[in-house]
């Protein structure tokens, strides 16, 4: 722990003018406030804000965010108040010591809830003053340095997973690019322990095998761009555990069959040195085609600027090189706090100014119907790969991955996107679902009687277009519930021979315990009141002696629910056993339950009937997967099998042996799956099995 005379000497090392008295009065009032707390390691309480502070301090923030950092559990977990903090300290350190606070205190019934909430609070405090986001990443950084120490296992994985989907993405945003892999890294160790254990070894092994490869590489590098002239510093390093089971993920490989596991970096003095340095690598080497990325001609939305590529080494292995300024690097580690306003004198200023992302996720946030889609909605606009597109007039646009013209349309305004009818992409008119690519010039054709349509959602990419659409989709429900209620109330009134006078709906509303007829009617539309309970109300006495009836339109048990078929209608599953994630179609044939098929089913040019658009529900319990596994003919592989899909959750509905011979034996296991990324992580779990030769998803 730092002493308090060491961590003002570092705030005055990059920042003489910082205001010692402050400093010391906030270490010696925090040390005073939580006096004899401890903290789950055993460690006084007091020692972990100043941890805090100190992360700060390396960041060279100003000295009111560092005494921020120092007082910021006072007010939450000592007897400290709000007035005290702001008659010690100032108002501009009692504003963002509540700002911290209020993330932190966080009621709710749910994980999906809280996470939520958080979020919610998190970016409303940052929009205002970004070093709110600063304090707070630094206190989460040390509390996953230390979640170590916590006994519950529980609150162990539920502290990781929310650093994992909110504060290592926020990390990102910002350009903090240190923070963000140190939080994932972490994490990822209380996720999925088994897996960093695994990988960890292995890489250990390759660095016995392989010798101090790294170094040799980077020596080399070094040694060639000093021989063109070019003065550079060259870092290499193995990629983290985390890194490298994305990738296992991603391309469903094992980790013998990665082989850029090795990134280094190439920093010089300017952008003209980037390009040289370019110049050389990709004229010793081969660049992989597809591997090449230029941040600095584009940067990304967050201000990172650096060059990407990926060239096959003459040691027989692919390594990923980056090249970047000094500047740039700094930059890249730190993100805003490397630049941050107070060396100009600034005093925090709203964040919306300078990450215009912010803006477009605080619209997104108002638009969540949910918590879980309130969180669905902030990872994809947090975390996503980038594209860039152009407006006629040559703006450019950064878009995620795979985005089509009705993400572009919402990027641009939320009006242009709902009264979007159609586009052109480098001048030809295109389908709204064209995926668009790097460099594509897109006009979206636009109509005043233009609305969202909901079959949008099924191939939109940017959550700002997603929850526009889910809003429309809402209040045109919304409409039309209303109008059937109204309906319903009205056809009920009449079979009861009754008005619906104030005389009548005034007891009945209070009978029902609602607050108005349109509540009514809403409820009476979402089969949340019986015909039964209605009549009652408004007539007492109406349904006596009259048979239970069941509820109009109650649906049966199912194992899976899908968007954009009329609430009540049949469907089956077809042959090539889609499961949530996957994207689908729905087809109607006269007669028949509507056939659920996934996109690509090799069997869906045979169909004859009307396709609809539909996408998965909410209920998701039961999906069935098929895989077929080919194993090693030998004791013990099919108990490691069941072993491994045990420890995924998978459970396993029926196993069938298709082939088997002297050497091997192939089986086709149906198991139950959350969803794509479960059997994803399923298979990919497999793979590394030992006695499995392949595992594959079986359609038809």
């Amino acid at each position: 722990m730092l002493r308090q005379y060491e961590l003002v000497e570092r705030v005055k090392a990059y920042d003489p003018d910082a205001d010692e008295d402050l400093l010391n009065r906030a270490y010696v009032f925090s040390m005073k406030a939580h006096g004899s707390q401890l903290r789950a390691s055993g460690d006084p309480y007091f020692s972990h804000p100043i941890e805090v502070a100190g992360i700060l301090t390396d960041l060279k923030l100003d000295d009111e965010t560092i005494a921020t950092g120092i007082l910021h559990d006072t007010i939450e977990d000592t007897v400290a108040t709000q007035e005290q903090i702001d008659r010690l300290f100032g108002k501009s350190v009692g504003r963002l010591v509540d700002g911290v606070t209020k993330l932190s205190k966080i009621e709710a019934q749910t994980d999906s809830e809280r996470q939520a909430e958080n979020l919610r609070k998190f970016l409303l405090a940052m929009s205002t003053d970004i070093r709110v986001l600063l304090v707070k990443l630094a206190d989460r950084l040390h509390n996953m340095r230390t979640l170590h120490f916590i006994k519950s296992e529980d609150k162990r994985r539920r502290i990781a997973r929310e650093t994992m989907d909110i504060y290592a993405p926020l990390a990102e945003r910002i350009g903090m690019y240190g923070f963000m892999d140190e939080l994932q890294e972490l994490a990822f160790r209380e996720l999925e322990p088994e897996a960093h254990a695994t990988i960890t070894a292995r890489l250990a092994k390759l660095r016995t095998a392989g010798g101090d490869t790294v170094t040799r590489i980077a020596s080399g590098i070094k040694l060639l761009l000093g021989q063109k002239g070019i003065d550079a510093d060259v870092t290499g390093r193995e990629k983290r555990p985390y890194s490298i089971w994305r990738k296992m993920q991603g391309r469903q490989a094992t980790f013998e069959s990665l082989s850029d596991v090795m990134a280094f970096r190439i920093l010089v003095d300017d952008d003209a040195e980037c390009y040289r340095a370019l110049g050389v690598v990709h004229g010793r080497w081969p660049m992989v085609i597809g591997r090449f990325k230029d941040f600095i001609s584009t940067p990304k939305r967050n201000g990172y600027k650096s060059i990407h590529t990926t060239v096959l080494h003459s040691e027989n292995a692919r390594i990923e090189v980056q090249i970047r300024t000094r500047r740039m690097h700094e930059e890249a580690e730190f993100g805003l706090a490397a630049h941050w306003a107070y060396k100009q004198g600034g005093d925090g200023a709203p964040a919306r100014e300078a990450y215009p992302w912010l803006e477009d996720l605080l619209e997104v946030l108002h638009d969540a119907a949910s918590p879980e889609e309130l969180l669905e909605n902030a990872r994809l606009a947090m975390f996503q790969d980038q594209v860039f597109i152009f407006t006629p007039k040559g703006t450019l646009l950064q878009l995620p991955k795979d985005s089509t013209p009705v993400d572009f349309a919402y990027a641009v305004h939320s009006d242009l996107g709902d009264s979007c009818v159609g586009a052109k992409v480098n001048g030809r008119v295109v389908p709204l679902r064209t995926r668009l690519v790097n460099g594509d010039q897109v006009e979206i054709l636009r109509s005043k009687a233009g609305a969202p349509d909901p079959a949008w959602e099924g191939f939109v990419t940017s959550a700002k277009a997603r929850a526009a659409i889910r809003r429309h989709v809402r209040q045109k429900n919304l409409l039309e519930s209303q109008t059937m209620g109204r309906k319903l109330l009205e056809s009920l009134a009449l079979r009861l021979k009754t008005a619906l006078g104030d005389d009548v709906l005034g007891p009945a509303l209070g009978r029902l315990k609602l607050p108005d007829r349109a509540a009514l009617e809403l409820a009476m539309a979402r089969n949340v009141l019986t015909d039964a309970q209605v009549s009652e109300a408004l007539v007492p006495g109406s349904t006596a002696g009259q048979k239970p009836r069941r509820t109009r339109g109650t649906p049966g048990p199912a194992a899976v629910s899908i968007h954009g078929l009329t609430p009540g209608v049949a469907f089956e599953l077809g042959a090539c056993r889609p499961i949530p994630g996957d994207r689908i179609v729905g087809i109607r044939q006269p007669g028949q339950p509507i056939m659920v098929h996934t996109i690509d089913c090799a069997s869906l040019a045979d169909e004859k009937g009307e396709w609809l658009e539909v996408s998965w529900g909410k209920e998701t319990d039961g999906a069935v997967a098929s895989l077929t596994v080919v194993v090693h003919n030998q004791p013990g592989s099919l108990a490691s099998l069941a072993t491994t899909l045990a420890a995924h959750n998978a459970n396993i509905v029926n196993l069938a042996l298709k082939h088997r011979d002297r050497e091997f034996h192939t089986d086709v296991i149906d198991i139950e799956v959350e969803d794509l990324a479960h059997l994803t992580t399923i298979i990919t779990a497999l793979r590394q099995v030992k006695a499995v030769v392949s595992a594959e998803r079986l359609r038809g």
